[in-house]
This record gives C-alpha cells, structure tokens and sequence, in this order.
C-alpha cells in the first residue's frame, strides 16, 4: 500500500474533517461524547463543514436521511461509542431498508481497551453488521482518508446505502506524518451499472405482444433521477404507471397514465391493474410485502421484467421473468434508445381509467375534522410544491394517498422500516438542505413523541418547517387493526396523557396552533403557511374513527380489498 508523506504531522481527526471536505461534504449531523472527543475539538476550529447538533442520536441519524433523501447527496452522522451507536442503529438501520447513502462514525474506546468490557464500549462493528452495506473500525491512523474515500464510495454507488466507521478514542488522537493513498481499489465491489442490452430487447420484444402491460416504478427512479425517462417511456408506449410508496412523485399524481400507488393501502385502479396485467416492467422496486400482499396470487396473469441495480432483490420475492441487472436511469435510456416497438394498449387504457374514476372518498362530516380533508387542504395551499415528510403511521397513508406529488425527492418517509419518530429529525434535515423549500411533517400524536427533542434542535438552528400532528389521541395504524382484525378491542393504543403540543411547541420558541373543529381548519392552516421565518406546530384534533381505505385483506390478494369503512360499525 503506497505511503504519501504529509508537510506536517496531522492528526486522525484532522484526517477525518480534511478528507470529508475533500469528498464534498458540507454538513454532518452529531452528537458529542468521550470517546468522540478529539473529533469534536478538531471541529471547533474547523471551518469547511456545518455540524448540526441533534438532541439523540437517533434524531441525528434522521436528520442526515432526511438530508440525503431529499438532495441524493451523502449523509454524514458522528456518534459516540457505547449507548451513543447503539442508539444510532435504528436510523442506521431505517437508512438500509430504503437505499439512503449514508456514512456513520461511531466513536470507539482506545485500542487497548477494546473488548475488556471498557467503560462505554459496544462491538458496534458486530452489531451493525446486517444493517450496513459495510462498516470498518480503524486501526491506523495513517489510513483514515482511504477508508473514508472507500466509505463514501461504497455508501453512494451501486445500491445506496449505510457505512458505519468504527473510530477508536487513540486513533482520532494520535498525530501522523504520513497517509496512505486513499486511492480506491476495490476489485470485490463492482456494482453493474450498464444492463444487458439482450436482456432490455427481450423487455421491448414482450411489450409488442402485451395486451395489458403495467409499469411498476419504486425508489430506485427517484435515486437514479430517472423520472423523466419514466414518463417518456410511459407516454410512448401508453403503459399505465403503479408507484410503490417509496415511488411517489416519479410520475406526476395529476398525469392520466398514473394509476395511483400500489399495495396494502393502494389504489383500487392500480391494485386492480397488477393483478390484471399480462406484463410488468417493475423498476427500482423490490417487491416488498407491502406492495404484494401475497406473492403467490400477486401479477399472477403477467409476465414480470425486474430492473434492479441489486441482483439479489431480484427473484427474491417475485419471480422474474426478464431480469435486468443495472442503473435505473440507464436502463429506460436504453429502452427509449431502440426502435420504436408497436404496441396498443387503448382498450386497457380506457378499462384502467375507469377503475381509476372509482375515486377514494370520505365521509365529509360536519362535526368533526378528516385527516384526509387535511391532508387535499395542504395540498391546495401549497400547490403540492411542498416537500413532505411524514412519520409512520395512518398520518403517513393518508399523505400518500391525498396530497398531489408532482414531483420526485418531494416525498421523504420511512418505507421499509417503517420507523416511527422519524418524521421531525427527517424534516429539519431537508429544511437545511433546502431552506427555500417549504416543507411540511405530517405525524401523529403517537410518533411525534418518539423524537419530539428535536424541536430543540429546530429552536437552536432557526429551522422553520411546519409540524402537522394528526391528533386522534390513539395509536391510530395499530387502532385500525385491532378494529378490522381484533373486533375492536384496542388493547394498548388509546393515549390518554398527552401533552398540550400548543404549549409545548410555544416552550421551545416556536409557534403553536390549535385547530378542534373544521370550521378553523381553512383560516388557521392559512394562518401556519403564512409564517416564514418560524417553526409552526399545528395540533388537529381529527375523527379517532376514521380509517385509511383501501385496505388489503390480511393474507390476500391485491384485488382483495376493503373499499370503505363497514357498515356495522360504530361510529
């Protein structure tokens, strides 16, 4: 491994701050602790890079998701060793579910103290292990910056994702007058960009033939900022476009080729379409649960093309029958870069379109506020140019399903781990990768208060997002079950101690609104968008009835769906 000689000693953690910057990094989000020390006094004096001090690490960790998912850009979080990491690995592990570029300094022991059970130690290279496309601890000061430069390398091509850096106490502390070349050279890690160019004439070859094709568009579009080759593809051949969850905004929800997202809580158009279909161009998608249902019943009728960067998702969960190994992006290019196939679809698309006009309603009521009245009114006063993040939960369906995404990286959500408390930390990393944006967390009374300490971090840094909390005083997803599948015994979900969110917001120096009845809605929702340069948390009191349809039978197909809230019922 060639040595470079450096002008002057330099320590780890002036090593780390330089070759961060170097790679373009300009914001990491951290909280500081003993064994991360030395970093933070390098930081002190360092002025290339922004830190954002969260109030837990799992907020930290959100914080750069939320950064990473809305900008592609790599996220970069610094935590301390022991229950600092250990409470990093939800977000680490949340950043693995959904594809999201992100670089994790865990803070380590010295060394020699390394598995002597030493004051804060955690094997956190063992324990991420499942969690992380990679992760290194270091052992050498002189290799810092090839480790970093592999890291970020790892972290954002291929298929994005986490890599943890185990960094001990000694390691950061310890001078170097020497490093070695962070040149990267990694002949295992070879991630296939290019598809097979067989294999995407086989998929046009299919299309002639198909009577009722379906393209299936996930995350990986948004990621590989394909989106407008999707819709090129789509117009061209006239092909009715499914989103997964991770998909919206791919293709705009006004667009008449748009069918709606697909799975447990989809559409009924685009539900209906993939069981019917006799052909599905799946991209960037990985067949999750709860896009499928059941795998066996699902897209039964078609033949299934699978574009994937990751060949091991594809297969995994749906058998495919043209599969295609690459980059997103390149591969529509591709498609859109042969001849033109003839194909017609206009019986399908005018049957389609009529499953599309069974619109999703709601009982309108007087006396009480809809979630999803909410939800279209947002949608109205910000022209569906927000950028909206959500944390999970019913809140999180009604959002998919109500507000008008035009756009890509305008949706940030936990898709695959579904990571309660994500939401706020997510939304105040987005604001400050955009702060002309304007940018709405939708949450609920439930979620909010898993990482409701980062209002701090908002109050610290002047962070004026906008907090929607969809109040219906339970665990509302959880509710919904027990209601559907438990006979309503809701064991556990209902939240009778909530705090006043009007005041607590106030006690953090934002600004706090109460909205009870629907005749408040319109005036106070206009009253919370029209304040710029603060936090807004509005608290709605919602319907604690109301459900999220479609909804999935349990166990069944996607065309086996709950279209409205039963009769029988109480109300």
């Amino acid at each position: 491994m060639e040595k470079i000689s450096l002008d002057a000693p330099k320590t780890g953690s002036d090593l780390v701050l330089e070759t961060l910057h170097d790679l373009g990094i300009d914001t990491i989000f951290g909280y500081p602790g003993g064994a991360v020390l030395p970093l933070y006094d390098a930081i002190y004096n360092f002025k290339g890079i922004r830190h954002i001090l969260g109030r837990h690490e799992q907020g930290c960790l959100h914080e750069a998701e939320g950064y990473a998912k809305s900008t592609g850009k790599l996220g970069v979080a610094v935590v301390t060793s022991g229950p600092g990491a250990t409470n990093a690995i939800t977000g680490i592990a949340d950043a693995m579910s959904d594809s999201v570029p992100l670089l994790v300094f865990t803070g380590q022991v010295a060394r020699a103290g390394i598995g002597k059970d030493a004051f804060q130690e955690a094997d956190i290279v063992g324990i991420t292990m499942p969690i992380t496309k990679y992760n290194y601890q270091v052992r050498e000061t002189a290799d810092i910056p090839r480790i970093i430069t592999e890291a970020v390398h790892i972290a954002t091509t291929g298929r994005p994702g986490p890599v943890v850096i185990d960094l001990p106490k000694d390691v950061s502390a310890l001078e170097t007058d020497f490093i070695y070349s962070p040149e990267v050279n990694l002949p295992s890690y070879q991630p296939t960009i290019e598809p097979n160019d067989m294999q995407i004439k086989k998929i046009l070859k299919q299309l002639s033939k198909a009577k009722k094709p379906v393209l299936l568009a996930g995350g990986g579009i948004s990621y590989a900022e394909a989106a407008a080759e999707l819709n090129e593809f789509a117009e061209r051949y006239q092909i009715p476009v499914v989103t997964s969850l991770l998909g919206q905004g791919t293709i705009a929800t006004s667009h008449p080729l748009f069918l709606g997202m697909g799975g447990m809580h989809g559409s009924f158009a685009a539900n209906i379409a993939m069981t019917e279909a006799d052909f599905m161009i799946s991209i960037g998608c990985r067949f999750d649960d709860r896009l499928t249902g059941n795998p066996k019943t699902f897209a039964k009728n078609a033949k299934v093309a699978h574009i994937d960067i990751d060949p091991a998702e594809i297969g995994k969960i749906i058998s495919a029958d043209i599969p295609v190994v690459g980059d997103a992006k390149k591969a529509l290019q591709m498609l859109l870069a042969e001849p033109t196939v003839h194909n017609n679809t206009e019986k399908w698309i005018e049957k389609v379109t009529k499953d599309k006009n069974r619109v999703r309603s709601y009982d309108k009521k007087e006396r009480v506020v809809q979630p999803q009245a909410v939800i279209e009114r947002i949608g109205e006063l910000t022209n569906g140019d927000a950028i909206v993040v959500t944390d999970v939960g019913q809140h999180q369906m009604f959002a998919a399903l109500h507000y008008p995404f035009d756009l890509p990286r305008r949706w940030i959500n936990s898709g695959g781990a579904g990571t309660m408390g994500f939401g706020l930390p997510a939304a105040l990393g987005v604001k400050l990768a955009h702060p002309e944006a304007t940018v709405v967390c939708v949450t609920g009374d439930g979620s909010i208060q898993m990482n409701i300490q980062e209002l701090s971090t908002a109050t610290q840094y002047g962070i004026p997002v906008v907090v929607i909390c969809l109040n219906n005083h339970f665990l509302g997803m959880v509710k919904q079950w027990q209601d559907l599948i438990y006979s309503g015994r809701h064991s556990q979900t209902y939240m009778n101690s909530l705090p006043d969110f009007v005041k607590l917001a106030e006690s953090y120096g934002h600004v706090g609104i109460q909205i009870s009845t629907p005749d408040e809605l319109e005036s106070k929702l206009q009253e919370a968008f029209s304040i710029k340069n603060k936090l807004v948390f509005v608290d709605i009191n919602v319907d604690e009835t109301e459900h999220v349809y479609p909804m999935q039978v349990r166990g069944g197909a996607m065309n086996e769906m709950i279209l409205s809230k039963p009769q029988e019922e109480n109300e």
